[in-house]
């Protein structure tokens, strides 16, 4: 006999728009009349370990609409990246409280999650319908065009950087802004959106797809302060040198590293602070300017797009739909129709889990240091309505007296 319970939780780094995919489980999970309880599992796959569980059943649906247009993860998330023995004891508790349906909203780590739980339930023959939702600001699940989360990040990144260049060409000078993106430079591209004239920043920017030399980092930032008079540039957090070690570390006297072994690149300074430091040391130019945006744009409240919104929900429908008419489990994939829309498909999850997008080559110009028309075609749809535009004066010289 058929329990009718579900659960559902969220993992990794929060964004502006997983509330929406979360309810966009519940919500559609409650229109079916084989669902008879939704739970949510606090803090992630932490929170099923430990049956931290809640019971969504009894959410409002005008409360769920407030929380859906609320970012960061309104169930808790977790950094917790389960092996085969933790994901026993995930499946042991959904086991328990004879659960049949489980989603995961999360990137390359949830997805393997699932893949594992998923495995876990068919060897032991229990039904257990499981599906990974697409979520992650870094843009990097395979299989998918681009993923929820990632267009409202990069509409954060594209205005901070008009307003940093718009700074900088108001007091001249080098500025640095180091964006998120360890492995791939979707994040950090996003800066080129913001650029309106010919001259202005990012006049550099730098992806962890290309190698990172320093001295040519400096030639480029000598180059562009000669032509310019300033100079915007953006970094992503894990550019690396050829033999593929993070310049955070090679910089650095002293290295943190997170719970898994890699170096810590998000919530520090350090590599915005190195860059300037050598700019200043090498080349002389004494206004050096440097940010990290962090945190930043993972939750920013004001800075949602709409697109990313709506996107976000119907993954989390989708998910429902799949899982109650499709018969098997996988991940949620977003794939683009047409010049703008999409359509969501169900893939394997062997085919996503564990797995890294990177920025396609014909996005990346060939010098390495900007992106192409392609690039910006690709993002322009995803930012959504109203982005902030950036004009000039005209001026008009007045003949000199004094000073002829």
């Amino acid at each position: 006999m058929s329990s009718g319970k579900i659960l559902v939780a969220q993992g990794g780094g929060p964004t502006a728009v997983i509330n929406q995919s979360l309810a966009g489980v519940v919500l559609e999970a409650r229109r079916f009349r084989e669902v008879t309880r939704v739970y949510g599992a606090m803090h992630g796959v932490r929170g099923i370990v430990n049956e931290d569980l809640v019971d969504l059943t009894r959410e409002t649906s005008h409360n769920l609409e407030l929380v859906a247009a609320t970012p960061s993860s309104a169930l808790g998330s977790t950094r917790d990246k389960p092996d085969e023995a933790y994901c026993k004891e995930i499946f042991k508790v959904l086991q328990a409280h004879q659960i049949e349906q489980f989603y995961y909203i999360g990137g390359n780590d949830s997805s393997d999650t699932v893949r594992i739980v998923s495995e876990q339930a068919q060897a032991a023959h229990y039904a257990l319908r499981c599906l990974h939702i697409p979520k992650t600001i870094d843009n990097d699940l395979v299989g998918n065009d681009h993923t929820p989360g990632f267009p409202s990040a990069a509409r954060f990144v594209a205005q901070a950087f008009a307003g940093a260049n718009l700074d900088n060409a108001a007091l001249p000078g080098v500025y640095v802004g180091v964006v998120m993106g360890r492995h791939a430079g979707f994040l950090t591209a996003a800066a080129a959106l913001g650029k309106k004239f010919q001259d202005d920043g990012p006049h550099l920017i730098y992806l962890p797809e290309r190698v990172f030399s320093l001295e040519r980092f400096l030639a480029d930032v000598k180059a562009t302060y000669e032509r310019y008079g300033r100079c915007v540039i953006a970094v992503s957090e894990g550019i690396h040198d050829a033999s593929g070690e993070a310049i955070a570390a090679l910089l650095a006297k002293e290295v943190e590293r997170d719970a898994h072994g890699n170096v810590q690149l998000s919530g520090t300074g350090a590599l915005a602070d190195l860059l300037c430091d050598e700019i200043k040391a090498k080349l002389g130019i004494k206004r050096v300017r440097g940010d990290t945006f962090g945190y930043l744009q993972r939750s920013f409240i004001g800075c949602v797009s709409d697109v990313d919104q709506r996107e976000a929900r119907e993954v989390g429908e989708k998910a429902v739909q799949f899982a109650m008419w499709g018969g098997r489990d996988g991940s949620v994939a977003i794939k683009r129709t047409g010049f703008y829309s999409v359509d969501y498909e169900l893939m394997a999850l062997s085919d996503v889990a564990g797995k890294t997008r990177v920025m396609e080559d014909e996005f990346i110009s060939a010098s390495g240091t900007d992106v192409t028309d392609a690039f910006r075609m690709y993002l322009r749809p995803l930012l959504g309505s109203g982005m902030p535009d950036a004009f000039r004066l005209r001026p008009a010289p007045v003949e000199k007296i004094l000073k002829r």
